[in-house]
């Protein structure tokens, strides 16, 4: 029969056998024989297995097979690489030797790769010890200046929480770590390493995704490193176990965890009676931080008696109380009381009483002193749900803070309450009323509301978008997000719209408790609504060619011939009416294929580059991601708008990660919790994520604080070698059905046992190559039992996409990275002409390396990593990442017709540094760029106009990044 991966030998070219003839030669030590392609087994014939490199022999040293010769050049350093890579390399690259560990990474720096590093052996990134607390000058509680501001973090984009800081001189304290925290601080020049303390009012990726980001800058900061503490309900445990699997401990020594642990078992409850009282977290001169405790209730139910505990359901208010102010103190008084100045003074002021010897009397601080100013009180409220309002209305510990409770020694009065539930609670007439019971309080709604699209909280880049979207509509379409309805928001003015003082959050909005003749709502920060209009005028001062630029562009796009600076351009740049048309494009739709970059930086998110994420949109028969990077889900909804994001996350097929450093998988959860929200109540099957195997540890981890609704699929199960062997069982088992026929265990034994394609491993990872170890101890080769079922669901799910396959192979960058192969079905054109399907290769991070080039051999489009320029070659190695040459050399040698460089590194703010000689054939991405399969043919004669309109920016920004997160953590 027909099987889904008879088109694998078109992925996979057979120039591998020049390839292995080019390396015996070079190679004499090689047997001839080991070079020799595998035959094809008698029941695969129709996808004969390819080796991704040249063979090694076993009885020989190991020999890789990624060679360079290194050459200056005018810009420095360079790494030049021969076509097929297999230029000579000295074994001694390879060698096990003690004596050269120290010099380990320069020696094969050299060769052209870190081994250290690509093995999980390199240390340099992470902290070498536990990460210490800041510590902090002493304040005084009189003189320091204080505020709550508004986070303004998915405001605009409706994806995660709002964070709020609580603000002192000398400490800073923020409450909830949505997803986007960590750029919109950079944004907004709040610097990182003055946070003291982070706050959880639940446990989730809406109020947690930008957590593991976050601790994993801190850690790299300075030569030490930094930590935070983090604070959280009992569920926090759940959180940081999963973080464990990619964060090293060192950097979450400081957590810190409260109230009784969930349970799904109803006799396992604990008595949460016990809980009722506010747990004092922090209590020092400036801030006294407490805890208030509530889970869902049904009403009626009775306060003795509690169902299970499940994780997710604890949330908190937090009440943040600054100190008393004294009350002036009068020396006259005391010198009436017989006092002298001294230490008799202090002790009043100190508000102890002292015994006037002169008069022979006690004397009090109120005798001398006037009356004391309560310190103002800030309280924090996330009420999820109205079940949890049930707790929330009937706590006792909140008595304090009522204005109408009477009969109270200890009244304290709220200045001001933060509401971070939802807008379905706030606006219900229960929650108003009990709203009103604060008195005069300011109450600040920091719910999602309909008003705060038109402000963008990251103004930098949507600056960027604006421009590009004038010079060339077609790659960078308008923001989508006026589809966001009117329905899901409350919008509140300023006044009494809930009978009580209360206004909507907006970015930025302040709420001043130090000093008190300011007490109150400061909105001087809060950004102006970024007119389009005022960005495009100022562009065309700026540079007033570009009227003439996008003109052109659209002349471009709309086939209306050429013009003169369309000539005058190809004078200049005459390689741009270059390269012939591939068959796959013959008559290609526009809704065939989109290519949306959601994320085009590296390490860590940046003013105008977010993290490493591709959506590849295959319009009516869904989705896919490669790669998920923090704020994936906003910038979803910053190209679809809210309702569009919403739709792209339900139709996704699957979720591909390369490997397991946080910049590429750290906004996984987020996505999977949002669909599981979006398809609630609608039948569907578990989203397919495949990964690494360490992204299974996170995931089962992390699904014990919510459930996630995937199912996970081993990037080694999805190789081309273990794809080949799922199809030898799969047509074994069908040609075997009957009711005597072995199950799924007898049949793939058999394979096992017979079959030539039991060679699930690389040989770049086979027993005996270099980087053999990088497929890591035990468990190799993987198990296809187990991959069984989730390898025919993937089969399924690719043909109901309109995928013939998906293949991931190995890439050297860390242990188990992939890159992955995307291949469209063959379709029919308007005269019944079979045509084949397109092909898309993604590097994910890596060195240049033969597996790569294999895979990328006559690829439609290459999206290559280009991490640094051409004359930090030396990084490049270093940190196992390519440079833009490189990656420019690696698809020219593979055939490939569109080259799409990303994975910038951060010292590069708005575009790379590039050498324009080598771009025939190739496109520099930008976050939000939206390539459409039509468009492929005019995509590099768009680039001359980016350089015009980033003329004057293209800038090196100096600062200290890594290309990487983290390493993993052993």
């Amino acid at each position: 029969m027909p099987c889904m991966y008879s088109n694998l030998r078109l992925l996979f070219s057979s120039s591998a056998t020049a390839a292995a003839t080019a390396t015996a030669a070079a190679s004499p030590f090689l047997s001839p024989l080991k070079l020799k392609l595998r035959r094809p087994s008698s029941s695969s014939s129709a996808f004969p297995l390819l080796p991704l490199a040249p063979l090694y022999s076993l009885r020989s040293k190991p020999l890789f097979t990624v060679f360079a010769a290194v050459e200056r050049g005018r810009r420095g350093r360079r790494l030049r690489h021969s076509p097929d890579f297999a230029r000579g390399r000295s074994r001694r690259a390879f060698s096990d030797d003690p004596g050269r560990d120290k010099k380990a990474s320069m020696e094969e720096g050299a060769a052209g790769f870190n081994r250290k590093r690509a093995e999980g052996r390199d240390r340099s990134d992470g902290p070498r010890k536990e990460l210490q607390l800041k510590k902090r000058p002493r304040a005084n509680p009189v003189s320091t200046i204080s505020y709550v501001q508004i986070l303004g973090t998915g405001m605009d984009t409706q994806d995660t929480s709002s964070s709020v800081l609580l603000f002192f001189d000398h400490q800073r304290f923020i409450f909830n770590a949505g997803e986007g925290l960590q750029r919109f601080c950079t944004e907004h020049k709040i610097k990182l390493s003055k946070i003291d303390h982070i706050f959880l009012s639940r446990v989730c990726s809406e109020t947690s995704g930008g957590l593991p980001g976050l601790l994993l800058t801190l850690a790299g900061i300075g030569d030490e490193g930094m930590s935070v503490n983090i604070w959280g309900p009992s569920d926090l445990k759940y959180l940081v176990d999963a973080m464990k699997s990619f964060i090293p401990n060192a950097a979450m020594v400081h957590t810190n965890s409260f109230g009784p642990a969930p349970s799904s078992d109803a006799a396992a409850v604990p008595d949460l009676n016990k809980f009722a009282d506010p747990i004092i977290l922090v209590d020092d001169d400036v801030v006294k931080i407490s805890a208030v405790l509530m889970w869902p209730e049904e009403s009626g139910q009775n306060n003795g008696v509690h169902s299970a505990m499940r994780p997710g359901d604890m949330s908190v208010v937090y009440v943040c109380e600054l100190p008393e102010l004294k009350g002036k103190f009068h020396p006259e008084r005391a010198k009436e009381k017989g006092l002298r100045p001294g230490p008799e003074y202090r002790e009043l002021q100190l508000g102890k009483s002292v015994f006037s010897k002169k008069l022979n009397i006690t004397v009090h601080p109120s005798d001398v002193m006037d009356p004391s100013i309560p310190g103002p009180v800030v309280l924090l409220v996330d009420c999820p749900t109205q079940s949890h309002f049930q707790r929330l209305s009937s706590l006792g510990s909140l008595n304090d803070y009522y204005a109408d409770f009477l009969g109270k020694e200890t009244q304290k009065a709220v200045t001001c309450v933060i509401h971070l539930s939802p807008a379905s609670v706030v606006s219900s007439p229960d929650y108003t009323n009990w709203m009103r019971r604060f008195g005069s309080a300011q109450h600040i709604i920091a719910g999602h509301e309909m008003k705060n699209i038109e402000i963008p909280i990251l103004s930098s880049s949507s600056r960027i978008a604006a421009r590009l979207n004038y010079l060339c509509p077609q790659l960078f379409p308008a923001s989508g997000f006026w589809s966001l309805e009117q329905s899901d928001s409350v919008h509140l003015s300023e006044g009494t719209s809930l009978s009580c003082p209360s206004i909507s959050a907006e970015n930025l909005l302040k709420f001043t408790l130090r000093p008190r003749d300011k007490i109150g709502l400061d909105k001087s920060y809060i950004p102006n609504k970024m007119a389009h209009s005022n960005i495009i005028d100022e562009l065309h001062t700026e540079i007033p060619e570009i009227v003439d630029a996008a003109q052109y562009i659209h002349h471009l796009w709309n086939g209306t011939g050429e013009t003169g600076e369309e000539r005058r351009f190809m004078q200049e740049e005459p390689w741009l009416s270059e390269n012939s048309l591939p068959n796959c494009l013959e008559n290609i739709r526009r809704d065939d294929l989109e290519i949306v970059l959601l994320g085009t930086g590296s390490s860590q998110p940046s003013k105008y580059r977010n993290v490493s994420s591709i959506y590849i949109n295959l319009f009516a028969k869904g989705g896919m991601l490669l790669d998920c990077g923090e704020g994936t889900l906003g910038q979803m909804k910053r190209r679809f708008g809210v309702g569009g994001a919403d739709d792209a996350v339900k139709g996704l097929r699957c979720i591909w990660i390369s490997h397991i450093h946080a910049d590429h998988h750290s906004g996984l959860a987020r996505i999977l919790a949002q669909r599981r929200d979006l398809l609630k109540g609608v039948p569907h099957e578990p989203l397919l994520v495949i990964g690494p195997r360490q992204l299974k540890r996170f995931l089962d981890a992390y699904q014990r604080l919510e459930d996630l609704d995937m199912q996970f699929l081993d990037c080694r199960n999805t190789t081309e070698a273990s794809l080949n062997f799922f199809e030898e069982a799969s047509e074994l088992s069908i040609d075997q059905s009957s009711p005597e026929s072995p199950n799924s265990h007898d049949v793939l034994r058999k394979v096992t046992n017979n079959s030539s394609t039991n060679v699930p491993d690389s040989t770049l990872f086979m027993r005996g190559a270099p980087m053999q170890s990088l497929w890591k101890r035990p468990g190799s080769p993987p198990d296809i039992s187990v991959a069984f079922p989730v390898l025919q669901n993937m089969k399924k799910m690719l043909k109901e996409a309109g995928l013939d396959a998906l293949v991931s192979f190995p890439v050297v960058h860390c242990p188990q990275a992939f890159g992955v192969v995307l291949k469209a079905s063959e379709r029919l054109n308007s005269d019944g002409k079979l045509i084949e399907g397109w092909k898309i290769v993604y590097s994910g991070d890596t060195r240049p390396c033969p597996e790569l080039t294999e895979a990328s051999r006559g690829a439609t489009v290459l999206i290559h990593e280009a991490t640094f320029e051409d004359s930090m070659v030396d990084e490049a190695i270093a940190r196992n990442h390519s440079t833009t040459e490189e990656a420019i050399q690696m698809g020219t040698s593979a055939g490939v017709y569109r080259i799409v460089l990303t994975h910038f590194s951060q010292r590069y703010p708005k575009i790379p540094v590039f050498d324009e000689a080598h771009m025939h054939k190739t496109c520099i991405a930008f976050d939000l760029m939206s390539i459409n399969i039509a468009d492929l043919p005019v995509l590099p004669r768009v680039l001359p106009y980016l350089k015009m309109l980033f003329r004057n920016e293209m800038i090196v920004d100096e600062s200290d990044d890594t290309g990487d997160s983290v390493s993993v953590a052993p």
